[in-house]
């Protein structure tokens, strides 16, 4: 898959995926407490996609990059945004009907996910190590959320956010694809000026008046996730999805680190059995898809 890459800089990219998914981590744990007091979904994606736009916009024109903007695959943009804030819209309810810990973990199914739209959508043949893998990891789901033990995570919660880990992948898959031919400006650019106009048709439904805390909330989970987004697509320029996703692994020290102090929470021991069993599967997986890319390029 790293054919897909336009610059090859592996250690670059696993350097921007860490701050990506630091940042992540954080735009999650604000997304939960703005949803805490009182902010609907839609309006949480609206503020998402309508302050990177402010943010990007104008640093596009203060750089003078508006030349990246220029694309001939306006089809692809608006394909990928559709399904962009789909995915958004899962991730977010994940982390609205699931404590952060366990909504971060069930991100960690990303690379398996990634595994099975392989097999799906390329044809590509999936051995031993990745069958292995994927059933390991989903064992791991199945302890993290044990009913008796896992502190009362809803059966809506986990259907959610399994459904936004294979919509990550799939995303992945779209951006490496836009990489090769647009910049990360013009990739981020059109996601938030196409679905920011769109997400806009819900105010009237769902907008609310808000405290002065909770606007804060609200613009700073835009400027987090603002940032995450470039860091993100600039991460997937240079590396493959599949072999720099074990990065986002660190995002769950984030979150059991925002869990006690801000939700006066701390994870249950269902997720100190299942995480390891997850995470060990997106390891082997991001492990099995280097040899394959090597093998690939020696051949």
């Amino acid at each position: 898959m790293d054919g897909s890459v336009a610059a090859p800089r592996p250690i670059l990219a696993l350097v921007i995926r860490f701050f990506a998914a630091g940042s992540l981590a954080t735009m999650a744990m604000l997304v939960k407490l703005a949803g805490s007091r009182g902010v609907a979904l839609p309006e949480l994606l609206f503020w998402r996609q309508a302050v990177t736009l402010v943010v990007l916009g104008s640093a596009i024109a203060l750089t003078g990059r508006l030349a990246t903007l220029r694309t001939e695959r306006l089809g692809a943009h608006a394909r990928r945004a559709f399904l962009g804030v789909t995915s958004m819209a899962f991730v977010y309810g994940a982390v609205l009907l699931l404590p952060l810990a366990e909504a971060t973990v069930l991100g960690f199914t990303t690379p398996l996910f990634a595994v099975l739209i392989a097999l799906i959508w390329f044809r590509e043949r999936i051995g031993i190590y990745r069958w292995t893998a994927v059933g390991l990891g989903f064992l791991g789901v199945g302890i993290v959320m044990l009913p008796d033990l896992g502190g009362g995570v809803s059966v809506e919660g986990l259907a959610v956010g399994l459904i936004a880990g294979a919509f990550v992948a799939l995303i992945s898959f779209l951006i490496q694809d836009l990489n090769r031919s647009e910049s990360p400006w013009s990739i981020v650019f059109w996601f938030v000026a196409f679905t920011t106009p769109a997400l806009a048709l819900f105010l009237p439904f769902v907008g609310a008046a808000h405290d002065p805390t909770t606007w804060g909330i609200v613009i700073a989970m835009g400027l987090a996730g603002a940032v995450a987004q470039l860091f993100l697509t600039w991460s997937l320029r240079f590396g493959s999805a599949a072999t720099i996703i074990v990065i986002d692994y660190t995002s769950l020290v984030w979150a059991v680190f925002y869990g006690e102090p801000v939700f006066g929470r701390l994870p249950p021991a269902t997720l100190w059995l299942g995480a390891p069993l997850i995470i060990g599967a997106g390891l082997v997986v991001a492990w099995r898809e280097h040899r394959l890319s090597r093998r690939n390029r020696a051949g």
